[in-house]
Order: C-alpha cells, then structure tokens, then sequence
C-alpha cells in the first residue's frame, strides 16, 4: 500500500480494487463454485486440533460424506495432536509446521489455534490462494483484523469467521422484521453470556497442566508462542491460554463475540461509536489478567446501546431483547416475539439456535460450491472484534473508547472532539426503522 494511502482509504476503495483483482484471478465468489464444481469434492486442510480444534476434526468427519470432503492435512505445533487428528480424519499429511498445510493442493483450511496466530494464519492462507475457516475473534487485536480484511479484499478469497451463532437464521429472520418497522426505532439491546464456574474458575485445568509440567518432547513451543513474549514452558499459558491477554481476550472475544454478532446481524451494525467495559478479576485472582466478571456497553451510530452481561461466578442471566419506540423483540429458545408497550403481540418468528459448528462449515461448503452467502463474512467478523477489543481496552485503562472513524482505530472518547459527528439525527434513525 503507497505511504499516502491510508487504511480507511484503502478499505473505502477496496470494494473496486476487489472485484478487479478477483475478477482477473478467478477468485469471485461464482467463479471459485465453478471450481470447486457442485459435484466435487472439497478438499481440506486443519490447522490446530487441541480443544476447539478436536471439535472441527470431528465435525469434518462426520460431513467427509455427506458434504463430499477430504481433509488432506493436519497440523500442530504438538505433534501428537496432529497425529490425534490425522488419525480421526484419515487425513494422509501430517506437519508440526501450519505453513506445510498451505503447499497441500487444498480448497481451505480451518484455523482453531489461539488468538493471536489468526491474523498470521489467516493472512498467509490467502496469500497461498486458500479459502479459510477461522475460529472466532477473527483477530486477536483491531489492527489485525483490518489487515485481514485488507488481505481478503486484495484476493478475494472466502473467510468464514467461527461465530457458528450466525449461522443461526433466527436472528436473519429478526432483522428482516425490523427493517420492516416492526419495533420501530431501536434503541437498546440486552443480552448476555453468563456460566457459574467452580473452584477453579475459567479455563483452568489443573490436572493436565501439573501431567504437563515438563514440556512434551514433540512440542514446538517457540512456534506456538509466536510473535508473544517468549518465555520458558509455562504449561498454564499453553493449556489454560484464554486467561491471559498476550494470547486472547478471555470473556469479551471467547464468550461476548457469539452473542455480538447475533445481534450485529439482527440490528444491521458495524463498529460501535463509544464502548465502555468494567469487570474485575474478582472471584479468581490466580494469576490471570483478563477479567473473570465483565459487562460491556456499546454505542452505535443509528442512536442505539448494546448491553452485555458476562458474570462468570452466577448462571442466572437476563432476556434477550431488543427494545425499539413501537414495540420490544423477545428472544426465547428458537422464537422471537415483538410486542408493544401494552404487550399486544405484533409480530413473530422463529428459526434454529443450535450454534452448529457443522452447520456454519456446511455454509462455507456451500459458498464454495454455489455462492451462497457466507454467515459470518470479514465485515461481521471485524464489527465483533472491534467491539469486544473495544470493551477490553476500557477495562484495561479505565477510560471510554471511541472509534475514530477518520484513521480506523480506537481512541480514548476524550480526545475525539467529533464522536457527535457519528451520530445520526433521531428523524434519520427513525426513518431507517
């Protein structure tokens, strides 16, 4: 990218600059199905297989058949792991090195490692002409993930980010009634994602990091800490990894992105005008950094807040909801309800909620083979990890965050003297209900 051009240019101009680059590369979404072919088989690679990672090797397995799939390779920075998820999934190449998958004669590959090698990952499957699967967040950082969607508008290739959520259609069927005007003009949503951990909190697995206090002959562990802080084997990072922030988010991109995104997709959001986290590490003070009690609030630009709760020490959680001037939407198992102030039903649906990591790879099958859309495409995996960095940041510092528009980053709200300016009028936001 020349050093005039800079990020929110690129992006602004990235919808042209796209289509040309996938059009000369045969990378558009029809073409790539006319490739990949309604009858062939999809061809795989997989790199990661520990915990999130075991689940898509099982997953793939049971749709080898009837999506017509065949993973190729398997990697990890364990080789025992590899070998693990090689031997479920009959997959012929087995690497300790990710980049070995990429040189496979493979349709796409599933990233399940942690936080902070999607970018890395993600980034260099593109550039090796791969379609990608990656788990969720997308990206560890904000500036990560609008690397990723630079890369992905620079190839053109399909990235399906891992919030299985929003293969959910429930919350698509929501969207459609409210750009109806069924609740007229939005104004909150609440939502939540609560657990109620015993005495060693979340994520912590005692019993196999004392098996592992000598590190495994076969691990890499200089490739799996990557561009993080080196340090000698700390079992604890590698096994219990999500408490702590050099690898990950913890609560708010582990937990908060499946619930975000939904009702990104359900309300027609991207990045959040002002976000506010506030938590602590309260119940457990073991040695993580990353809150073990958290909330967030978000602030969007058609006028409206998003509330989530996020205890970790209590299972009792609050409705779904959505509120709007005309009525409020009620989210319950697999329906939704709108009713008015006086509780007089005007409107409802219903759809699936089973979060089916098979049913959001069968959508990225799908993409492959006809061009159906992709449930969670970059611009709903940035519009995530925009939000829950933004929440993390507050926490950390104490301050409210503002999305600066005009550079693509977050800011404290103090120093963006135009957070106004984000702000449609109330007449505009009503007319777009």
């Amino acid at each position: 990218m020349p050093p005039t051009t800079n990020r929110r240019q690129f992006l602004s101009k990235a919808a042209t600059g796209a289509a040309a680059f996938a059009a000369a590369t045969h990378w558009t979404a029809s073409s790539y199905a006319r490739v990949v072919g309604a009858n062939d088989r999809i061809r795989i690679g997989v790199i990661g297989v520990g915990g999130m990672g075991s689940l898509h090797t099982r997953c793939l397995r049971d749709l080898s058949e009837p999506n017509n799939l065949q993973t190729i390779s398997v990697a990890d920075c364990w080789l025992t792991r590899a070998q693990a998820g090689a031997k479920t999934l009959g997959a012929p190449n087995v690497y300790s090195d990710y980049r070995r998958v990429l040189d496979d004669d493979i349709d796409y590959v599933t990233i399940a490692t942690p936080e902070h090698h999607h970018k890395q990952m993600t980034c260099d499957a593109l550039d090796a002409g791969k379609a990608v699967y990656c788990e969720k967040p997308m990206t560890h950082t904000i500036d990560e993930g609008l690397a990723v969607i630079e890369k992905q508008q620079q190839t053109g290739l399909p990235v399906q980010v891992g919030v299985q959520s929003t293969s959910d259609d429930i919350y698509r069927d929501a969207a459609k009634a409210i750009r109806k005007g069924v609740l007229g003009q939005v104004v909150q949503i609440q939502t939540e994602y609560v657990r109620r951990y015993g005495e060693q909190g979340p994520w912590r697995q005692p019993k196999v990091v004392r098996k592992h206090a000598t590190k495994p002959a076969d691990l890499d562990w200089k490739a799996w800490l990557g561009h993080a802080e080196q340090r000698e084997w700390n079992p604890n990072h590698y096994f219990e990894w999500r408490n702590y922030s050099a690898y990950s988010g913890g609560v708010a991109t582990d937990l908060f992105i499946h619930r975000i995104s939904r009702m990104i997709i359900a309300c027609d959001l991207e990045y959040p005008t002002r976000v506010v986290g506030m938590g602590g590490i309260w119940q457990w003070p073991d040695g993580r950094d990353l809150p073990d009690n958290f909330e967030m609030i978000c602030e969007y630009p058609r006028g409206l807040t998003m509330y989530v709760l996020g205890t970790q020490s209590n299972r009792v959680g609050v409705d779904h909801l959505i509120r709007g001037y005309r009525a409020t939407m009620q989210f319950a198992g697999n329906r939704w309800i709108a009713r008015d102030k006086d509780g007089k039903q005007l409107a409802k649906g219903a759809g699936d909620v089973s979060e089916s990591i098979h049913k959001h790879h069968t959508n990225l099958h799908n993409h492959l083979r006809s061009g159906e859309p992709l449930s969670c495409p970059v611009k709903i995996g940035m519009a995530g990890v925009a939000a829950v960095c933004m929440a993390n940041h507050s926490w950390r510092t104490s301050q409210m965050m503002a999305w600066d528009a005009d550079h693509m980053k977050m800011v404290p709200a103090s120093t963006l003297t135009n957070v106004e300016s984000h702000q449609v009028s109330r007449t505009e936001a009503a007319t777009s209900s």
